[in-house]
């Protein structure tokens, strides 16, 4: 898997998710969990659906969501 210099928690690997970026160590992207948020889920409601997620990982996806033009 390939890292992102601008998160150290995300990454990328074309033979994960079809290159989607993802939480590295899961098949969780970026996009997942900005869809849950924008579906109004709490940080708590994710980590209790997804325990092997943290507020450090949805808060690592939200800082490279803002720090990436796709």
């Amino acid at each position: 898997m390939y890292t992102f210099a601008n998160h150290p928690l995300i990454g990328v690997d074309p033979e994960i998710r079809f290159g989607r970026a993802c939480i590295i160590g899961t098949r969780i992207s970026v996009d997942d969990v900005l869809g849950w948020l924008g579906n109004g889920m709490s940080n708590a409601d994710i980590v209790k659906d997804f325990p092997e997620l943290s507020e450090e990982l949805i808060r690592a996806c939200l800082h490279y969501a803002a720090n990436t033009r796709a």
